[in-house]
């Protein structure tokens, strides 16, 4: 599979379950919301793919991949955090399914960078990270991710949802 290593197409595998299941919470609620199914997947596929990316040495030793892992860890649990106890008060649902978004995005960098340097082939679509190509993608995504997450923020405004309440929102 390109170059990959057995350790590289079990997390590539992780990593795609992650994504489908964050696409599909937000489709079904608008949300990822870790106390439905489609969330939970979501949840624990994304710590393992950030586990499972650790072991992962394509480039030397410790480099950006990592760091974006460990920062995933980071806003995963500032997620589950904010949505499971009143640190944030009533921004606490706010916070966290802007949190869970923001690591769907964190997915769709290393995602894109992975896909656009190896496909096609023979003539892959990016040169590098560095790519202008590839960098204007990622910063369209973002642009996606910001837009996405006011839109979570508005529906949460108008539903007025309460922070330790929105596991259980329909």
């Amino acid at each position: 599979m390109s170059g990959l290593t057995s350790l590289g197409v079990v997390h590539t595998a992780i990593s795609l379950a992650a994504v489908a299941a964050g696409i599909t919470a937000l489709a079904q609620r608008r949300h990822i919301l870790d106390g439905t199914p489609a969330g939970q997947v979501y949840l624990w596929s994304t710590v393992l793919t950030c586990l499972t990316g650790f072991g992962i040495f394509q480039h030397g030793g410790f480099g950006k991949p990592h760091a974006l892992g460990i920062l995933t860890l980071l806003v995963l649990g500032l997620a589950w955090g904010a949505g499971h106890s009143a640190l944030f008060g009533r921004a606490g649902a706010a916070v966290s399914s802007v949190a869970y978004s923001l690591t769907l995005f964190f997915h769709a960098i290393p995602g894109m960078t992975e896909t656009s340097t190896r496909l096609p082939v023979h003539a892959p679509l990016a040169s590098g990270p560095d790519d202008p190509n590839l960098q204007a993608a990622v910063a369209m995504a973002f642009v996606l991710f910001l837009v996405g997450a006011t839109l979570q923020v508005r529906d949460l405004r108008r539903r007025a949802v309460p922070a330790r309440g929105m596991e259980r929102t329909a």
